[in-house]
């Protein structure tokens, strides 16, 4: 299919046929969402795919027993990990140190990888640090004051951080959704769901917090609830 005919394909599917689908398929298609774009490319998510039908019918209760779920043959959590922003940071750190010394010219190494030292080993850290929304607050006051002599970046609260790390999670979900709908499979992204139920199937830690699940299968006849209805779009769509 076209990028187009995907994008068409792709159906939010509410009952889906009694076969099975091809979990390595599946997981290249998780392999595909690790490719999305994520702030300061952090990828503070985690893919849990759950293959094992025992897990899929666990999770299916956790999901409200909706059709989406107790027909799925296989699902994927999507897990945001805010609490690993200084072992990420780290480690992409690393892997921005080796880039820039393998692609960058000699000239401009040092004083790339100096930038890189500065804002995953200073400012990340700092931007992502969270104690009661005391250290957001802080942030806050800093950048209010900045804002006054020159334009800044105001979504700093511990909140505002969050939002982010869920925003960029659901952007590898989407990716997922169409790259499942290339190979011919469908999906549903759910967010009505036990959030703590689902943590605990997952054995997640406290910090952890769940995106969306998104259940799998092969579409029934009755899956797809009637034509796709959107807004007109000239409502929508604004140029300028």
């Amino acid at each position: 299919m076209t990028f187009e005919e995907v994008v068409n394909h792709r159906r939010s599917i509410r009952y889906y046929k009694d076969l099975p689908i091809d979990p390595v398929k599946v997981k290249h298609c998780i392999e595909l969402a690790s490719l999305a774009p994520n702030s300061s490319n952090m990828q503070l998510w985690e893919f849990h795919h759950i293959t094992d039908p025992v897990i899929v019918k666990q999770l299916a209760v956790a999901c409200l027993d909706q059709k989406a779920a107790s027909t799925a043959r296989q699902m994927v959590v999507f897990v945001t990990r805010r609490d690993l922003f200084l072992k990420r940071s780290k480690r992409i750190l690393e892997l921005e140190t080796q880039n820039i010394i393998r692609n960058s010219p000699k000239e401009r190494q040092k004083n790339r990888i100096r930038q890189r030292e500065l804002y995953y080993g200073k400012v990340i850290p700092f931007l992502y640090a969270r104690f009661f929304g005391i250290v957001g607050l802080i942030r806050m006051i800093l950048v209010n004051i900045i804002g006054l002599f020159r334009p800044v970046f105001y979504q700093v609260s511990e909140n505002d951080i969050r939002v982010v790390v869920h925003k960029t999670c659901a952007l590898a979900a989407q990716t997922f959704m169409l790259a499942m709908a290339n190979e011919g499979y469908d999906t549903c992204p759910m967010e009505g769901f036990d959030s703590r139920r689902v943590k605990r199937i997952l054995q997640l830690p406290y910090g952890a917090e769940i995106n969306m699940v998104v259940s799998c299968g092969m579409r029934d006849d009755q899956g797809v609830w009637g034509e796709r209805i959107r807004i007109p779009f000239n409502e929508v769509y604004k140029e300028i």
